[in-house]
């Protein structure tokens, strides 16, 4: 590690599945991941829950109680980069493509979930975006507005805008240091992010993984092995520097 970067500078962590893996739960495209055992078509598409709502609503269920039920703990990995956040003078900005709470759980606050969050439903009748953390059925009404048939995981489905895109992009403009954390750099809009945070000139590009990405060429620094172990060891360095 051997960057120069202002104490108030502001950091951009992205963070994949690979941070969460440690903590029990499942990938989706590594080998014997989600989507090697389901097909996405018949869940994770907004014409598969046209097609099948219960089908989809049952897939996320099981998922849901994983946390709820199970309630994996946050590793090692989640827990720097909350430490990060708490004492790095300048800006700590979480942009993760999970939709667990691990970081929540860690202690992390400035967080973009940019593919929704497990732990929330929104109402396509009212729009209502709410915390939830029990089963949704086809027939469960809505809190907000009575209306039953209109419940959805408030997930981002293939075929749907990722959240927040506008406050990211700005975020990594004026990146001084941009982390990718467990991710397996294939899928955009993520995988361009190291691109755009190069484009100020300025900022530092790091990727932490357990192994080289298809992009891992586009980063100026790399670091390989289990998040709960190099994830700690970085953000020490990086808060001694």
């Amino acid at each position: 590690m051997n960057i120069n970067i202002d104490k108030q500078g502001t950091i951009v962590v992205l963070t994949g599945a690979g941070i969460s893996r440690e903590s029990g739960l499942d990938t989706f495209r590594c080998e014997g991941g989600i989507w090697s055992k389901v097909n996405l078509e018949d869940v994770a598409t907004p014409e598969a829950f046209q097609r099948n709502p219960k089908l989809v609503q049952n897939f996320y269920n099981a998922r849901r109680a994983q946390l709820t039920q199970e309630k994996p703990q946050p590793n090692a990995g989640h827990l720097a980069l909350a430490r990060l956040e708490q004492e790095w003078p300048g800006q700590v900005l979480i942009v993760t493509q999970n939709i667990d709470n691990l970081h929540e759980a860690a202690g992390s606050q400035n967080i973009i979930h940019m593919h929704g969050e497990l732990l929330k439903i929104r109402c396509n009748h009212c729009e209502a975006l709410m915390v939830w953390e029990d089963d949704v059925h086809v027939d469960t009404p809505c809190p907000h507005c009575g209306q039953s048939g209109g419940l959805r995981p408030h997930v981002v489905w293939f075929g749907e805008i990722p959240l927040q895109m506008e406050e990211i992009y700005h975020a990594l403009e004026d990146a001084d240091l941009f982390m990718s954390i467990g991710t397996s750099g294939n899928v955009y809009p993520a995988a361009g992010f190291v691109q755009a945070a190069k484009q100020n000139g300025f900022c530092h590009t790091v990727e932490l993984n357990l192994d080289p990405t298809e992009g891992a060429v586009q980063f100026a620094e790399t670091v390989y092995g289990p998040a709960s172990q190099v994830v700690p060891a970085y953000v020490d360095a990086l808060l001694k520097s």
